[in-house]
């Protein structure tokens, strides 16, 4: 039978809260075949599996089955149109041209057995697997955020590249609110009262949900996301999350079952979790950094750094190519209108993609570290962002300026995130445009993608435009 692991205890950093440790990650590693997935379904009882896969939005879609029917072979299927259904469920008509049927085919559900782990907060004993998408012909559905993801990491491995990351998750803590028209607020913590912005690292904002954050330990623990700290931010009841660096895919696949851990352990103590770029009017908004550093496969070597522990050529056109092609990238990592709400300037957040030392004002943060852990941090991603989508899109980026050797400014040493909003798009048409109008994307992510992605994106845009904002009832009703 496949060991299960534990979940080591990770370093307490930046006033974080440490992990917790307390039962046997109940998760496969490893997996070599089906004999293995019968022998670990078996022990623990496992009565249902539920088959997942991250759609355009990063939205877990897929099927429920019972655990026999996982393990003769069954084969599983989703329609393509999965892929052409926007965020509020409509299927725009501009969606580009599909490789397989355009009728609504079905495409092939693949499990990834080594993401199979137990969903800890279901009362019966339930799995889960994350799955890829393949045609009728065996092939991968390049439009497929999973598949996308795999698409660039291959870019780097052609060069005999590895490319790590580590994300750095924001949410916020909101209060149960059924009526969208009315805004949104903090939950009330274990004080009895509602928390106010501010409490940046604050240990006792993080134990005013106490029993909640011990739930999302021990659910983290049982599917094997290792956390590394969990951080008070800026915003009433807004959190961070940040998780060890590793595999692109692997990481990803992290955040998007902990996105859906978290909304289902803050459900148990009847709060939402939200993700939503700018959840509330004057509050900061939530990020999704990602750190990435690239090492030689074959050395083991950090390839930003030269023998002396100096910056090399390669670190500085991976900059180089985060500064030019990330703001037209930018929809991939900022997908909605409500993301542009928090690429606002003097709210905290990058408006710029400038780079820097130490700078947590520029888009492209170094931070300071030892040569062999020299790493670039992306600040501009939002916590809405499908984490496959932005993880391809960011790597990209770095992977284009290193085969471009492209140079970027100089460092920026001074604050760069006040005044106006510079070199980014404003808003989502204009990004839409930015990453359609790029002809080397189409060889990096896929045509298909790209033509799929906008008009989902385009639809999207439609859909916020048919809705009257307050705004617009504030100030137009009776002055026009």
């Amino acid at each position: 039978m496949a060991e299960t692991t534990k979940t080591p205890h990770p370093k307490n950093r930046d006033g974080g809260k440490p992990v917790k440790k307390s039962s046997y990650v109940d998760n496969i590693r490893g997996v070599a075949n089906w004999k293995q997935v019968n022998e670990w379904l078996g022990w623990r009882g496992i009565e249902d599996i539920e088959c997942v896969t991250p759609d355009l939005a990063g939205v877990p879609r897929g099927k429920m089955m019972p655990s026999s029917k996982f393990t003769s072979n069954t084969s599983l299927s989703l329609p393509s149109a999965l892929y052409r259904q926007t965020i509020s469920g409509e299927y725009p008509d501009e969606t580009g041209s599909f490789r397989y049927d355009p009728q609504d085919g079905d495409l092939k559900l693949m499990p990834d057995l080594a993401t199979l782990s137990a969903v800890p907060w279901e009362s019966d004993p339930t799995a889960q697997v994350i799955c890829d998408m393949v045609g009728p012909d065996g092939r991968s559905v390049e439009y497929a955020p999973r598949n996308v993801l795999k698409r660039v990491v291959s870019l780097y491995e052609q060069q005999g590249w590895r490319p790590a990351v580590a994300p750095e998750i924001e949410f916020y803590l909101i209060a149960l609110n059924d009526d969208p028209d009315y805004p949104l607020q903090p939950p009330v913590g274990r004080s009895g009262r509602r928390m106010v912005g501010g409490q940046s690292y604050s240990i006792a904002g993080v134990n005013e949900f106490d029993e909640l954050i011990d739930d999302i330990y021990h659910f983290s623990e049982a599917q094997g996301l290792e956390i590394d700290t969990l951080i008070h931010e800026e915003g009433p009841a807004q959190l961070e999350i940040n998780l060890r660096h590793g595999d692109p895919l692997e990481l990803a696949d992290q955040v998007f079952m902990f996105k859906r851990t978290l909304r289902e352990a803050a459900l148990n103590h009847g709060i939402y979790a939200t993700f939503m770029a700018k959840p509330m009017q004057g509050q900061a908004g939530s990020a999704l950094h990602i750190h990435q550093s690239v090492t030689d496969i074959k050395s083991g070597k950090n390839i930003f750094c030269n023998p002396d522990g100096t910056p090399s050529p390669r670190f500085f056109s991976f900059v180089g190519g985060m500064q030019h092609f990330v703001p037209k990238a930018l929809v991939m990592m900022a997908p909605y209108v409500n993301s542009y709400r928090r690429l606002t300037p003097d709210m905290g957040c990058p408006v710029n993609n400038a780079w820097g030392y130490d700078n947590r004002t520029v888009a492209f943060r170094v931070p300071h570290s030892d040569p062999v852990a020299r790493r670039v941090e992306n600040r501009l991603p939002s916590s809405d962002a499908n984490p496959y989508l932005a993880i391809a899109a960011t790597l990209a980026c770095g992977w284009l300026g290193m085969m471009r050797e492209t140079l970027p400014d100089g460092p920026t040493a001074t604050t760069a995130n006040q005044g106006t909003t510079v070199d980014l798009p404003r808003g989502l048409l204009d990004a839409v445009s930015l990453l359609e109008s790029e002809p080397a994307f189409a060889d990096v992510f896929g045509s298909e993608f790209i033509a799929i992605y906008a008009g989902v994106k385009r639809g999207e845009f439609e859909t916020f435009m048919q809705v009257i904002s307050p705004w617009e009832r504030e100030f137009l009703l009776l002055n026009v």
